[in-house]
């Protein structure tokens, strides 16, 4: 897999699909790295070039020292849309990648076509929780946090019907770096868009998932009757609704991006 080397940061990323065809970028949840959107490829390459990257601090991406900001994570976006001289994307986000992708819809609109806004908010947690969760990773690292997150990220049926994918994501959050997870944590905690989403112009579909404890249907909600135009699903999924509803999540997914 290839990397660009930005100004401070190394960015690790994928191009999936057809060369010719339009770009489509993928942006990961905490502690996620970009085969998170693995269950997509399948029903996506056919019609996309697929733009996958692990978010600064994950994956195979550099360390760069914290804190982050949204708006690092949102700028690291444009440089490595420049570095690969790509103008304009479909960009879906989920989570933090939703947050970056709500900092693009109010900051670089120009380089949008379309928005997907996947199990996010305009505001995410508290200050509190988010300060807990930094200082037990710094702690004790993420084994100490990781059974915790997955159990939000997955409703309990599903888990015990894909042991395997619970492993494998448990796994995913494992290897990434504590710091650059804890420094992702602490961009999440300070980032707050309430009351300026509603300047988002860019065609936009909200996702939520009804079971969803990190980003409930409330969070969701506002952001699709704050953004003029936007559509709204609910999923019966928690947090990683791509996953968990893969089907349902992609069909409706193409069918947004093809209107």
């Amino acid at each position: 897999m290839p990397f660009a080397d930005l100004s401070d940061v190394r960015l690790h990323y994928s191009f999936t699909g057809p060369e010719s065809a339009p770009v489509l970028m993928f942006s990961n949840s905490l502690g996620a790295n970009f085969s998170m959107w693995d269950s997509q490829l399948p029903s996506f390459a056919p019609k996309f070039r697929l733009l996958r990257y692990d978010t600064r601090g994950h994956g195979q991406s550099s360390v760069s020292p914290a804190p982050y900001t949204i708006e690092l994570l949102a700028n690291d976006v444009l440089h490595l849309l420049d570095a690969l001289h790509i103008d304009r994307v479909q960009f879906c986000g989920l989570s933090m990648g939703g947050q970056t992708g709500i900092w693009l819809g109010l900051h670089a609109a120009n380089r949008l076509h379309k928005l997907v806004l996947c199990n996010t908010g305009a505001k995410i947690g508290s200050i509190e929780g988010w300060n807990t969760r930094i200082d037990s990773v710094l702690a004790r690292g993420l084994a100490d946090v990781s059974a915790a997150v997955v159990s939000r990220w997955f409703t309990a049926p599903f888990a015990l019907a894909q042991p395997d994918v619970i492993a494998t994501a448990k796994r995913m959050i494992e290897a990434n770096s504590p710091l650059g997870y804890t420094a992702c944590c602490s961009a999440l905690r300070d980032f707050d868009a309430r009351s300026e989403v509603a300047r988002i112009s860019v065609p936009t579909l909200v996702i939520s998932g009804t079971h969803d404890l990190a980003t409930p249907p409330n969070d969701g909600r506002f952001l699709a009757d704050s953004i003029s135009g936007a559509a709204y699903l609910e999923l019966p999924a928690a947090h990683l609704s791509n996953i968990e509803c893969a089907s349902d999540f992609s069909s409706t997914v193409l069918d947004f991006l093809h209107s």
